[in-house]
């Protein structure tokens, strides 16, 4: 959702890459929330961290409790590492009782991201602090 979000809002600002430390599919419920508000993120695939090793970027901004705990030191090349986390959407649903209840943790989160990004690249300075 951060990618798309990025692709969407600050695409004439910021080149977004997304990866994951156990990347897995694209979930369908974090597509239909993204297709809510606007945006497409029905083309992204989920890449492993290390597919994106040569790639310099200037900022890599974890978003996920679990990777900044899997994945302390970011092993490709970075000027700035930092952390904003939110919580998992996945986790946050497994036992929700209807699509409904599990579709609302996604919108939940994707509403904090899409606040987040709004605010990039501006506050990348006070997070990396």
């Amino acid at each position: 959702m951060a990618e798309g979000f990025a692709r969407a809002l600050k695409g004439d600002v910021i080149e977004p890459y997304s990866a994951g430390v156990a990347p897995y599919r694209l979930s369908a419920k974090a597509t239909t929330v993204m297709a809510e508000a606007g945006v497409d993120i029905s083309k992204q695939y989920s890449k492993d961290v290390y597919d994106l090793f040569e790639i310099h970027f200037d900022y890599v901004i974890t978003v996920c409790d679990n990777a900044r705990e899997s994945c302390p030191v970011f092993p490709g090349h970075a000027t700035k590492v930092v952390h904003f986390g939110f919580e998992d959407p996945p986790f946050l649903a497994k036992d929700a009782k209807t699509e409904e209840e599990a579709l609302s943790h996604y919108r939940r989160v994707r509403d904090e991201i899409k606040n987040f990004v709004e605010k990039l690249p501006g506050i990348l300075d006070q997070l990396s602090k």
